[in-house]
């Protein structure tokens, strides 16, 4: 018989309230059960899950991981430029809000679910509900088709980094074959008109003559450094229906990007674990430094006034918290599957509630020290060329491979200015793809555990068909591809996944019975954490959710790259990429109901939203008492 008192459970890193303690004790007291069991286990995971999946090897391995995950090329290129958009510093107020009520509660949903069970989304969905296994192959999906075109940025960054210790670097003047005759250079030149008829402006003509003749031509002037891009880089075709040939420095390019990310993920959280001390923390270093080189430019000033300058009456308009939500909601990517991935390694008792908060505060404050820095370059850049700050901004690719490398040729050492930008994209891509590589590679894993013993030929082969599968980006249409997939793959699916996602937990799993299972991983919580995270989960994140999806569907333009328009069968390509993870869940749950002897019956829906006899805590007390408790029809 078990003679353990309740004060013995100070020792023991399951943290269970004394109540619970006690009653377990007496339960197994009366059914003779606990007298060979070690009530102060803190073996974080089974024998097997360790043996065989892994898991992460330093304390801030997690921590670190998901903060790379989550703060990605979006903060820099994209989250400037809603806020720009949308009010200035008036846009932090709905950007924290919904960051409250729709990106925290889904990160932190996520991380409690995959910490709980141990398990990456292939697995853990049908476990929770075999109902809703389809919404793991979905949210793997969504990240399998991310992977294939994130990676080509990395490719590009690469190019851009090895291109940059060249001197002068390549894309500056427009004596170039690359150059056409709308390339205009503002560099000081001999000649007014260059053997391609493009012009220079230094010793040709004042501002007021280029002004004149630009009027008088009507043809847009473009920087050398947009010509290099698209002409040299790209070789962009006239559209996606011409292909073309394959980019052969691209796809070189390229095979360094997934040669790259092979290496740090052939051993599995182990290596990536490690990495990401460097690629998560390094970015700051370079942001911080060109923040303060930026202050010291002329302009400087005028950029960073243009970005915070609130407008009050756009809190008024729908956009602005339209915009809010949606770019919370991809910041922080939940249903995409990378959560659930990295949280699925963690020790059973980790404090994901704490991780989620401190990722979820140091995204907004990374996104708006981010503008900072960017509209500082912007400021200088409109004061070099005589215009108005709202004449350079731009978003995407265009701010980091054409705003910037044209600002850095007007740099005191332009190469070390490029090499450490790029740098920094090189980096932040990077921690992105190493979770979206990861929830592939976990998924292969877990749906296949004998092929635990191959990990290092797994992760070859996802690294050889994302290779194979990128080469279409890295073609003469390949940007076309490339907007086109960022566009859709990541947008109508995730937040009907996210909806479903919510539904799931909060109504046919239960709040309550969730929030149980979470104090068992950290302890008892307050009542006002219960009534808050059963409010948020079960109506207002569900409410939020369905607001972002009607918001964009009212919102939705056709892809456009400048403007080129689509042709209709992109269109409906696009629109297939988007609806098929969704479709991917719904046809699976059609599958698993009309395997039962009475289809579509409530009785065979009503069993397959309950839990199967394999949900179970990674925790391996835990699980032996759910697994006893669930043979003798015992309630907890």
């Amino acid at each position: 018989m078990d003679t353990s008192s309740p004060d013995e459970i100070e020792d023991c890193s399951t943290k269970l309230t004394v109540d619970v303690w006690l009653k377990r004790v007496e339960r197994r007291r009366q059914l003779a059960y606990a007298s060979e069991y070690d009530f102060c286990s803190d073996q974080p995971m089974n024998d097997e899950a360790l043996a065989k999946r892994g898991s992460w090897t330093g304390r801030y391995d997690f921590l670190l991981s998901l903060l790379g995950y989550s703060v990605g090329l979006g903060n820099v290129w994209r989250f400037p430029y809603l806020c720009y958009s949308n009010g200035g510093g008036a846009f932090l107020i709905p950007f924290t809000v919904m960051l409250v009520i729709a990106g925290l509660p889904l990160m932190f949903m996520e991380l409690s679910l995959a910490q709980y069970v141990g398990l990456g989304p292939a697995i853990l969905f049908k476990r929770l509900a075999p109902i809703s296994e389809g919404i793991g192959y979905g949210m793997i999906l969504v990240s399998g088709m991310v992977m294939l075109y994130y990676n080509v940025i990395i490719a590009w960054t690469v190019f851009y980094m090895v291109v940059s210790f060249e001197d002068p670097l390549p894309w500056r003047g427009c004596q170039h074959e690359w150059a056409t005759v709308n390339c205009f250079s503002y560099e000081e030149e001999d000649n007014c008109l260059a053997t391609n008829r493009s012009y220079y402006m230094a010793n040709c003509m004042s501002r007021e003559q280029y002004r004149l003749l630009n009027v008088t031509l009507r043809t847009p002037r473009k920087p050398p450094a947009e010509e290099f891009f698209k002409n040299y880089f790209l070789q962009i075709s006239a559209g996606i229906e011409e292909t073309g040939m394959i980019n052969q420095r691209l796809a070189i390019c390229l095979l360094v990007a997934w040669a790259i990310v092979f290496l740090c993920l052939s051993r599995g959280v182990k290596s990536s674990g490690k990495v990401v001390y460097f690629t998560a923390l390094f970015p700051y270093v370079v942001l911080a430094a060109l923040f303060i080189r930026g202050l010291t430019l002329p302009g400087a000033y005028d950029g960073i006034l243009y970005y915070v300058r609130p407008d009050w009456d756009k809190l008024r308009t729908a956009q602005i918290w339209g915009d809010a939500a949606v770019q919370i909601f991809f910041a922080l990517s939940p249903a995409w599957g990378g959560l659930l991935t990295l949280a699925s390694y963690n020790r059973f008792d980790n404090n994901c509630y704490r991780d989620a908060i401190v990722v979820a505060i140091s995204n907004i404050l990374t996104s708006f020290f981010a503008g900072f820095v960017i509209f500082a370059i912007i400021g200088f850049l409109a004061h070099e060329l005589d215009t108005s700050v709202d004449s350079v901004i731009d978003q995407g690719a265009g701010l980091a491979f054409v705003v910037f490398p044209e600002l850095v040729g007007k740099l005191q050492m332009p190469r070390l200015w490029s090499v450490l930008f790029f740098f920094m994209l090189l980096t932040l891509g990077l921690d992105s793809q190493f979770t979206l590589m990861e929830t592939v590679v976990t998924a292969v894993l877990d749906t296949f555990p004998a092929l635990r013993r191959r990990k290092i030929a797994v992760v070859a082969g996802v690294s050889i068909v994302g290779y194979l599968g990128g080469l279409i980006f890295v073609t003469n249409s390949g940007m076309y591809w490339f907007q086109l997939f960022d566009k859709y793959a990541a947008n109508w699916s995730v937040l009907l996944i996210a909806i479903a996602e919510c539904i799931l937990v909060g109504w046919v799993y239960g709040c309550e019975r969730f929030i149980s299972n979470i104090e068992e991983m950290l302890g008892k919580r307050s009542k006002w954490f219960h009534r808050f995270w059963v409010t948020v989960w079960k109506y207002i994140t569900p409410a939020m959710l369905l607001f972002i999806l009607c918001f964009n569907w009212l919102q939705y333009k056709p892809v456009a790259y400048g403007r080129y328009i689509y042709p209709n069968w992109a269109d409906v390509f696009g629109w297939i990429i988007a609806l098929a993870p969704f479709g991917i869940a719904v046809i699976v749950a059609v599958k698993n109901m009309s395997t039962s002897s009475s289809p579509f019956a409530w009785q065979t829906i009503r069993k397959l939203l309950q839990p199967s006899s394999e949900w179970k805590p990674s925790q391996p007390r835990l699980a032996s008492e759910m697994a006893y408790e669930n043979s003798n029809g015992i309630e907890l």
